[in-house]
């Protein structure tokens, strides 16, 4: 019998090649950050969003994927970055960066602006795609993670979930974190059926990831 939620199978090559054609080093590039409605780009392509808590490890997953080390900037201070990243995937995609959540010590007025742009931002996205919610394989779910995910159920926008630093979890330790994740999606109606494996270190599930995100229209 199959666990719900599995990870999601090794794509075909042709998939394959699409991904690494899309995320190809020369095509990606930051195109600007966000801090209000008014200043995102025409919803002219196809668009997927990054979530994920502060230190989740978003910002090395996004240079893994486009093979730039220094695209997405890494921050030693966790919810330093309250803007909306936008870079460019050739002509046909964006990928968005969302400003890590569940920081403590942001002051609330800036946790309180940046709530309210990320709800207007889920709601009021045509061209939104698939959100990918990016879980530290170490911890699992915590419930800072579905908070975001609930809000995502709210706004009737697909979710995906990632798990980052596979590398990183012990053996032993992988078959109850994992449990705990497939029993947590099971509550969001948004949730896409498949999860995604990945390290960024390794390079596991990048390619994958790639394919995936390729393949959407």
């Amino acid at each position: 019998m199959q666990l719900p939620f599995p990870f999601v199978e090794d794509p075909e090559p042709i998939a394959l090649e699409r991904g690494r054609k899309l995320f190809n080093g020369a095509n990606s590039d930051f195109l600007k950050g966000v801090v209000a409605m008014d200043g995102l780009p025409a919803g002219d392509r196809v668009e997927v969003c990054f979530a994920g808590r502060s230190n989740v490890g978003k910002s090395s997953l996004i240079n893994a994927l486009t093979g730039r080390t220094r695209l997405a900037r890494a921050s030693n201070t966790p919810g330093r970055t309250q803007e909306i990243n936008f870079f460019t995937l050739t002509e046909s995609h964006y990928l968005v960066d969302l400003p890590g959540y569940g920081y403590a010590n942001a002051p609330l007025p800036v946790v309180e602006k940046w709530q309210r742009l990320l709800k207007q931002y889920l709601s009021g996205r045509a061209n939104l795609r698939r959100a990918f919610v990016l879980i530290d394989s170490r911890h699992g779910v915590k419930d800072v993670d579905e908070e975001i995910m609930s809000l995502l159920d709210s706004s009737a926008v697909t979710f995906q979930v990632v798990m980052t630093k596979a590398d990183k979890v012990k053996e032993k330790d992988r078959a109850k974190i994992f449990k705990q994740v497939r029993e947590r999606l099971a509550k969001h109606p948004a949730a896409y059926p498949e999860m995604v494996l990945t390290s960024s270190e390794k390079g596991d599930g990048i390619a994958t990831l790639r394919a995936i995100i390729a393949g959407l229209e």
